[in-house]
């Protein structure tokens, strides 16, 4: 306990130091930012236009700001905001260039001016594969950039320099110029070692020109992002205030601490002073995430905040989970019933946990956007969460819960008494259950076939009004509101001017805007009238539905090699189920599917298969104690033993989404109406579709589940649970 202690202690000083030394970085939504327009030179077509977006979106990504918002306006305008930068004009130089990397032989130097002769382009950007900014001790002082080509690329650099490699040393023909927008960078000599005609083997090279760090940074930046398609003019820049106002974000902040307020109550209730315990150590699992946070540099938006605040409650699963399972010790010693506790929930949060893990890392790593922010903030959740539950709360446990009275734990819940009085045979009829599930998911399915979703403008772009008045965008966002366009963006854009960013509209909507903005100002002179493009574009969709994609894959292979395949299979199928129907009960209810409607889903696609893996854990742990015993009932006893854990669970989770849906804006209450959905999808799902699946496919399949089960023996513990 000793090494927990100081680990624990190390870690929270850490957060603290964190808290008190680093300000958060604030996103559009919260404080605003900078706002650039670009304009394609007029021979742009279409298609060239949004590959040069796509080509923004990928430097804006490396620039390290998150969250930010691009969209096309107009034919040959695009507009980046750039959330909490601390030098607008540095990111507005990268962005703006148009990067075009070429490598060529030299053919000789001119004596006036020492300007070096180029041979014809031997090599392009489109071969590079990585870029990295590096500085090496060993070489002296500067800092250099790191090229990695691929396979073609590298043959190509093989073949340029085995031609400068045929002239002497010192000869001008033996160097390599290497030229971005037509401005030689460096210009290496190829080294003695490179044989005639053979050159310099291998896909790695260095680009040397006497950079500091930020120039090199840069270089590498631009390399990895690719040339734009097309030369871009920045035609305007200013300064824009957030996109949601002051009383929105008060009302969140203040549904957040009313339903964390009454989880801590309700937990307090129910587990009495080892309430009390999960309560200290959820605050201490706040601390950690949000230093976390702070560590990397994330920008924190409401929705992202919505989303942290709601992962605290998350994080209340596995406490219940270990608390549920000293409950079921509690003719044991409370100590030893703690430590069952504990050894008995491992499996089941290290596999939820890893599962969870598996899609925040594809996510990460093949997606970008939002998307990909979504899973670096889902990852350190999980990390956070499994640090609090596994070694704060642990030890926490041992030190201070030590009168059987108090603890909680030495009692039966009422939902626990429920259960013991139950059968385990209701899901001897799988097909039942299964005919009620297709038919939700069948009307699920016919709103979005009849009903006509309802995408956000971030999917289908929209329109852009800029108005000059006097009033405050505070004023100008609640009449608009009141004209009937209450999720409409409504920004301070530059002095006594607002921006407006809503879903298309037709003249007669346009109208009703403008009048709305003149009643609240006085007057409204239109400045802008634009249609803009979608800010999530066809790119970032086709990356994160394949990352999503693989990440599904990669839990249903983790699953079949932790339990066996038909529970992995039966997982998948409820996460689908969950899926469709939270899109078409959005689709019958007309309401947006935007980008905060995109982390809610993700969002519920780990709740899914998290409550899924908690019951086929404990499936798992009864087969193995029970082998003989028909597979139904097996599934029905560890539904009913799960039981407690998904009810109190879920009515903690219940208060902080409660809480956000009454007192939210608009597109929190859509958030956690989302989630709501979810949560009572997810925890329906596993009982109606997943355990009849995995009950159908014993049936068929039952040679392949006993071979499974003999595969994987389980130590056992003191009262025979199996951990």
């Amino acid at each position: 306990m000793t090494g927990r202690l100081i680990t624990c202690l190390f870690v929270l000083a850490a957060a603290v130091y964190l808290l008190l030394t680093t300000a958060p970085r604030l996103g559009l939504d919260l404080r605003g930012g900078t706002q650039v327009v670009l304009e394609t030179k007029a021979e742009a077509d279409d298609a060239a236009t949004d590959r040069t977006l796509e080509v923004l979106r990928r430097r804006v990504d490396q620039l390290g700001v998150a969250e930010p918002m691009l969209a096309r306006s107009g034919d040959n305008r695009i507009v980046i905001e750039l959330p909490g930068l601390q030098d607008p004009q540095e990111a507005i130089e990268v962005i703006g260039k148009t990067a075009q990397l070429r490598f060529h032989s030299v053919t000789g130097v001119s004596g006036t001016d020492g300007q070096l002769g180029l041979g014809p382009v031997a090599l392009t950007g489109e071969g590079v594969e990585d870029a990295r900014a590096e500085t090496s001790p060993q070489e002296g002082p500067g800092w250099f950039v790191s090229i990695d080509f691929t396979g073609d690329a590298a043959r190509q650099w093989e073949t340029l320099t085995g031609q400068a490699a045929c002239s002497p040393m010192g000869d001008p023909k033996r160097r390599v110029a290497i030229v971005l927008d037509d401005k030689v960078i460096s210009s290496p000599e190829v080294n003695a070692q490179a044989r005639c005609q053979i050159g310099m083997i291998g896909d790695k090279i260095r680009i040397t020109g006497q950079f500091g760090q930020a120039e090199a940074k840069d270089l590498a930046l631009l390399i990895n992002a690719g040339a734009l398609p097309v030369p871009v003019e920045i035609i305007e820049q200013r300064t824009v205030g957030p996109t949601l106002g002051a009383a929105a974000i008060e009302d969140s902040a203040r549904a957040a601490v009313i339903g964390l307020a009454l989880t801590a109550a309700f937990l307090l209730v129910v587990y009495w002073f080892a309430g009390f315990v999960a309560v200290f150590a959820l605050l201490c699992y706040a601390l950690v995430s949000y230093a976390a946070l702070l560590a990397i540099g994330a920008t924190l938006t409401l929705p992202g905040l919505a989303g942290f605040v709601l992962a605290i409650g998350m994080a209340v699963d596995a406490t219940v989970l270990v608390f549920e399972r000293a409950r079921e010790e509690r003719d044991s010693p409370l100590p030893k019933a703690i430590e069952k506790g504990f050894k008995g929930a491992l499996s089941a949060i290290v596999d939820s946990n890893v599962t969870t893990l598996l899609a925040a890392g594809l996510l990460f790593l093949l997606a970008s956007g939002p998307v990909q922010g979504f899973g670096v903030t889902l990852t350190i959740g999980v990390l956070a969460a499994m640090f609090t539950t596994l070694v704060l709360t642990r030890l926490l446990m041992h030190y201070a819960v030590r009168s059987p009275k108090i603890s909680g734990l030495t009692r039966d819940g009422r939902v626990r008494r429920w259960v013991n009085e139950r059968s385990p045979g209701f899901l001897g009829k799988p097909r039942r259950w299964l005919t009620a599930a297709i038919a939700v998911v069948l009307i699920a399915l016919a709103g979005l076939v009849f009903a006509n979703p309802k995408l956000g403008i971030e999917f289908t772009g929209g329109r852009v009004l800029e108005y000059s008045t006097p009033a405050d965008p505070e004023q100008v966002r609640q009449a608009v509101s009141d004209a009937g366009f209450p999720r409409a963006v409504v920004q301070a854009s530059g002095t006594n001017t607002v921006s407006i960013r809503t879903e298309p509209l037709d003249q007669a909507a346009t109208d009703r805007i403008r009048a709305a903005v003149a009643k609240a100002g006085g007057q409204a002179g239109q400045i802008r009238d634009e249609q803009i493009g979608p800010s999530l574009g066809a790119e970032l969709r086709t990356k994160a539905l394949i990352a999503l994609g693989l990440a599904i894959t990669a839990q249903l292979i983790y699953l079949a090699v932790r339990f066996d395949w038909r529970l992995g299979v039966a997982t998948v199928v409820a996460l689908a189920q969950d899926v469709l129907i939270i899109l078409g009960i959005f689709a019958w209810l007309g309401r947006p599917m935007d980008g905060v409607f995109l982390a809610a889903l993700l969002t519920v696609i780990g709740y899914s298969v998290n409550d899924s893996v908690v019951v086929f854990d404990r499936v798992r742990e009864i087969r193995g104690k029970r082998p003989k015993q028909p597979f139904a009932e097996t599934v029905g006893a560890a539904v009913l033993q799960t039981l407690p854990r998904t009810v109190n669970t879920g009515i903690g989770v219940l208060f902080v989404l409660g809480a956000l849906l009454v007192l939210g804006d608009g597109s929190l209450a859509d958030f956690a109406s989302a989630l709501l959905l979810g949560l009572v999808a997810g925890t329906v799902s596993t009982v109606a579709t997943a355990g009849p699946v995995a009950i159908m496919l014993d049936k068929r399949y039952p040679g392949a589940a006993r071979a499974s089960t003999k595969a994987k023996p389980r130590a056992r513990t003191g009262s025979g649970a199996v951990v």
